[in-house]
């Protein structure tokens, strides 16, 4: 067991480092990259609300935007993780907050915690999902108005879009490749393996 904890540890040092490293073009695509993603989810929602009634940009995507265009290699930037966590997490904080709307505190701390926990069992951990909970229960009454259209659209519609900017950008260049696992959608492939192991 700590010989596999010591894999990890290691693993994650050498990903973090190598993404940190002063890489002026890597800075120059994370700025591209996060620019559009960020950029489009605002653009495409601008016409139909005006400023104040823009819900669409969740502050979770700023998060998920440092992910998958700052750390592109990080398990947790990848695809799986981006829809699976954003998504998990947004049906647990909105079914939490119809079981507990008036004790918000409880409905945040439980929201977080059993996203934190669905997202371990599933594979799919991806930090900014967590937000995405809290967002569901402290959220402006514009935002838990929603209820479960608050898993569509704003997350869900929100995550694909970063999502094909990210596939988009981080694959323009030769020194950049997202995600790892180009095969990643092919999730019966995955089952079928595990099947006839």
């Amino acid at each position: 067991m700590k010989k596999h904890i010591r894999k990890h540890v290691r693993r994650a040092r050498y990903i973090f480092y190598k993404e940190t490293l002063i890489n002026y073009k890597e800075h120059f695509w994370t700025f591209i990259g996060s620019f559009a993603g960020i950029g489009l989810i605002g653009l495409l929602h601008d016409k139909a609300f005006s400023p104040s009634d823009n819900l669409f940009l969740v502050g979770s995507f700023g998060a998920s935007a440092v992910l998958v265009f700052g750390i592109i290699n990080s398990p947790l930037a990848q695809p799986r993780n981006l829809i699976g966590g954003h998504v998990l997490c947004a049906i647990v904080g909105v079914t939490v907050h119809k079981l507990l709307p008036h004790d918000i505190w409880l409905a945040s701390a439980l929201s977080v915690s059993l996203s934190i926990v669905l997202m371990q069992i599933s594979k799919t951990l991806h930090p900014p999902g967590g937000a995405t909970a809290l967002i569901a229960n402290i959220g402006s009454e514009k935002i838990t108005s929603l209820g479960y259209w608050y898993i569509l659209n704003p997350i869900l519609s929100g995550v694909l879009v970063l999502l094909l900017v990210a596939l988009l950008f981080n694959n323009m260049t030769s020194h950049r490749s997202y995600p790892n696992n180009k095969k990643w959608y092919q999730v019966w492939r995955r089952y079928k393996k595990r099947q006839f192991q």
